[in-house]
Parts: structure tokens; C-alpha cells; sequence
């Protein structure tokens, strides 16, 4: 039994047209688990299905029905396995007066699907850090008290800059594309937000307007649409650059949390302080390490060391000219007695004379060369005079 329910449960499950229905019917048997999920049956005047809205779905929801009640729901075909049946899914309820508005904007949406229009490259990415944030909306609405607020708290850098406009109605999509074209033509709006509060299809219809749509997809500007709540689509937000559940989600996308930032930021200065430090202590060591080569290499060291070197022998030298001039002194003072030991002036001193011809400084050696009048220098060991031969006795 097991596997052909499941058999089954595959067959249903896998056929694409029962994965996307829109379904009208009556209302009946209405009614809501503890758990928080909604069973209720829906029939017509040949058949009847049941179906399940989950409490996720429901809390989206800004119409329930009572039995009774003709709807129009949105959903998919299911089998639940344990009771052997199946049901419809449901994830959109509308009363049933707004079917039509259903397949409107489900042609409208395909045509413009197929155009590019809604084309995942078409998407912008939004400005990290907006100065001015344009805002499509009424002034009236809480939508703008609920950007407002988030955007005082979150961001209070930014300026907000409002272009009112009717969000319901059928003023309303003229309005916003004037609004959408006024900011455009500006050159300080950073990022657009075109939001609106929650409400039923009818009150949401303007946002479904092919000239919002196509002004939104044309926009400059990135645009963040937040329509509705978060089961809420509109064309817009198909257009939009990015879709937000709701128009304080959409503050929150447009601006950054200034608490993170200022957290980022003290990282990043701790960061940078650490890499700073690092730098500066490595560079100091090849510093350093620079300096002791260049005291190394430099001249001054060279010059020093050259100095020394010289000092060292001139130290040297003097004392190896010291020695060779005892050597001599000694060599000289051992000659000198050698000589003074044949020296005629030691004879002389002993009481002997020399005696020379005044003109020539010849010896006389003998008295036989000696003649009577010859002029004499008789020399002693301290000093000579003059002398004149006489004639000798024969």
C-alpha cells in the first residue's frame, strides 16, 4: 500500500501544470489546527478537493474566509501519504471577486518576463554606503514612518529624500512614475526605495501598473521595491533591482548597520595597527642590520684600522733604526779605538812632531832634505807653528 501511494504521490507531484494552480471554489469546513496551519475544503457543484494552508502562509494572510465564502486560492497539488489522499496546497487566498486581477497580472508578468524585463542581468548592484536615499511613497503612509526609523537607527549618515506620491488608486501609477522620473533626473540620489504597506490585491494593483514596471526597470538609479508584506508580488518587484518582504526590509537592505561599521572599523584599525608594527620592526632590523655592514665597509672604519696600521709601524721602524744606530755606534766607537790606537795624534801627544813644507804640506822625513831657509810647519798634538831652517854646523 505504502509504495503505491507513494507511486502515486510521485506521478502528482512530478507533473508541472499541478505545481502551479489557480483554483476557485467554496469555502467549507474552515478551520484552524492548534499547531497554527488551516484545513478546509474547497468545492464547486461537481467536485471538491481539500486543501492545507500552512501557519507560515496564513500569517501573510490579510483575508481568511468563512464557510461559505467563494475564494480563488493559489497553490499546488500534493498527496498526503498517511491519510492516501490528495490536496491542494495553498499558498495565496483571495476572495473570489479578484480572479480576474489574478490572470491580468499573470499575462501582464509573462509579456514583460518575455521582453527581458525582469532579467537577472538587468540587476544593478546597490551603493555600499548611500549618502541620499530617494524614497517613492506617500508621505502619509507608515511605510515612510517605518524607513524612517530604521534608517535613524541603523544609518543616520544618509539623507532622505522623499518624492510623495499616491500609493493606491488610479492616480496612483502615474504618480510614481512622475515620482521614479523626478529623482532620476537629480544627480545626488544614491539608491531608490519605492515602498508601501501591506493590503489586499486591489490596494496593491498600482504597483502592478506595466508603466511602473517598465519606469522601475528603466530607472538610472538601483531600485529597491518593498511592497506589500512578505508573501505580497508585485510587477515592481519583479522590475526592481532587488525585492525587499517589506518597506523597513528594504531600509535595511539600502543602508548599512553604522554599530557593524564602526565594529569593522576597529578591526580594520587593529589590523592595520599590527601590520604597521610588523613593517616598522622589520624594517628597523634591516636597518639595523645595514648600519653594521656599512660601519664594517666604511672608510672611516678603514681609515682607522689604516692609521693604527701605521702607527704600528712607525713604532716598528723607530725602534729597528734605534737598534741599527747602536750597532753603529758601537761598530763606529770599536773603529774609533781601533784607530785612535795607530793615530798619529796619539804620538803626538806623547811628545812628538810632525813637520811639514809650509807651501806643499809635504812630510819631512829626514833633515838631509831639509835646506837653510826653508819655511817649516812644525805640528803638535795641540796645534803647529811656523819654523825657518838654520844653516847647520858642518
Amino acid at each position: 500500500m505504502s509504495q503505491l501511494t507513494a507511486f502515486i504521490r510521485r506521478l502528482i507531484e512530478d507533473e508541472p501544470e499541478l505545481g502551479d494552480l489557480w483554483v476557485e471554489g467554496e469555502v467549507s469546513n474552515f478551520s484552524r489546527a492548534p499547531s497554527g496551519h488551516y484545513y478546509f475544503t474547497l468545492k464547486d457543484n461537481a467536485a471538491q478537493i481539500s486543501c492545507v494552508m500552512w501557519r507560515s502562509v496564513a500569517q501573510g494572510q490579510d483575508y481568511l474566509p468563512a464557510g461559505g465564502a467563494l475564494v480563488v486560492v493559489h497553490g499546488r497539488v500534493g498527496v498526503y501519504e498517511a491519510g492516501g489522499r490528495y490536496q491542494l496546497y495553498v499558498d495565496r487566498l483571495q476572495p473570489s471577486g479578484i480572479g480576474d486581477l489574478y490572470r491580468q497580472f499573470e499575462r501582464l508578468k509573462a509579456r514583460l518576463e518575455a521582453e527581458g524585463l525582469f532579467a537577472p542581468e538587468r540587476k544593478r548592484p546597490l551603493p555600499a554606503m548611500p549618502c541620499r536615499i530617494g524614497v517613492v511613497t506617500s508621505p502619509a503612509a507608515a511605510a515612510l514612518r517605518d524607513i524612517i526609523n530604521v534608517l535613524s537607527r541603523r544609518y543616520p549618515l544618509a539623507e532622505l529624500l522623499l518624492a510623495p506620491t499616491q500609493v493606491q488608486g488610479e492616480a496612483a501609477p502615474a504618480q510614481i512614475v512622475a515620482a521614479l522620473e523626478a529623482l532620476n533626473a537629480r544627480r545626488d540620489v544614491d539608491v531608490i526605495i519605492v515602498a508601501r504597506g501591506g493590503g489586499s490585491l486591489e490596494d496593491l494593483w498600482a504597483f502592478n501598473d506595466e508603466r511602473v514596471a517598465r519606469a522601475i526597470a528603466a530607472s538610472r538609479i538601483p531600485v529597491v521595491c518593498g511592497v506589500g508584506h512578505e508573501t505580497d508580488f508585485s510587477l515592481a518587484d519583479f522590475a526592481a533591482d532587488v525585492r525587499a518582504p517589506t518597506p523597513s526590509a528594504a531600509a535595511e537592505l539600502v543602508a548599512p548597520d553604522c554599530a557593524a561599521l564602526r565594529a569593522q572599523v576597529r578591526r580594520l584599525s587593529a589590523a592595520l595597527t599590527r601590520a604597521l608594527l610588523r613593517e616598522i620592526h622589520g624594517r628597523r632590523a634591516k636597518l639595523e642590520h645595514q648600519e653594521r655592514a656599512l660601519r664594517h665597509l666604511s672608510p672611516l672604519a678603514q681609515l682607522a684600522r689604516a692609521r693604527q696600521r701605521i702607527d704600528e709601524l712607525c713604532s716598528r721602524a723607530g725602534a729597528a733604526l734605534r737598534h741599527q744606530l747602536a750597532l753603529r755606534r758601537e761598530q763606529v766607537a770599536g773603529l774609533a779605538g781601533r784607530l785612535a790606537g795607530v793615530s798619529p795624534l796619539g804620538t803626538l801627544e806623547r811628545g812628538y812632531a810632525v813637520v811639514l813644507r809650509r807651501e806643499t804640506r809635504s812630510l819631512v822625513r829626514s833633515v838631509t832634505t831639509v835646506g837653510a831657509g826653508d819655511l817649516l810647519t812644525v805640528c803638535l798634538f795641540d796645534g803647529e807653528f811656523e819654523a825657518e831652517a838654520l844653516p847647520g854646523d858642518e
